[in-house]
């Protein structure tokens, strides 16, 4: 997402670099510094973006967003096929005196139809509100995109008009110079 806009030109006696245009030399340290305020500029950017969608969101869409962050997560999965082992062997092994859920495991089949009928439309919520949200950034990056655009096609117009001019006077050069002969 990192694109500088820099039109830098090696000079042929120094190490050092120049802007074009601006007479300003930059060595490696004034680089990697103007690198790191862009890269600090576009983080705030997307901090910005991030706090004005936590602002608009209520409080159940961020608890469902934690929800399906959780049940989406490596850790979800090991605490629960570990809570699903305890159960079974509880269950099943012969030293453990009282067994509530004796095989096939009906009360277990229960608790997971639970889950997966409560977890499945809060991840499917959170999905929404994401694909919410991507769509909102991806019309910023369209008009982002779009000034771009129009700012090159204002550039092109002007180098247009500028080798126009250089050819009138390239002209008006090769007349005069003929005259003169």
């Amino acid at each position: 997402m990192s694109k500088k806009f820099l039109f830098i030109k090696k000079t042929q006696s120094k190490e050092a670099t120049q802007i074009q245009g601006f007479d300003i030399e930059l060595n490696q340290e004034n680089t990697r510094r103007i690198d790191r305020l862009v890269d600090s500029y576009e983080k705030s950017i997307l901090t910005n973006l991030d706090e004005a969608y936590q602002r608009k969101i209520s409080w159940s869409d961020r608890l469902a967003d934690r929800i399906a962050a959780f049940g989406g997560s490596w850790k979800f999965i090991l605490y629960f096929a570990s809570f699903l082992f305890v159960w079974i062997v509880w269950n099943t092994l012969s030293f453990t005196r009282f067994h509530f859920d004796k095989p096939p495991f009906i009360l277990l089949n229960l608790c997971l139809s639970f889950i997966a009928a409560f977890q499945a439309p809060v991840i499917m919520m959170s999905q929404n509100r994401q694909a919410a949200r991507d769509k909102h950034e991806s019309i910023i990056d369209f008009a982002i995109n779009y000034k771009a655009e129009q700012e090159i096609d204002d550039m092109q117009k002007h180098l247009y008009r500028m080798e126009g001019e250089l050819m009138e006077i390239k002209k008006l050069l090769q007349d005069s110079k003929q005259s003169n002969e």
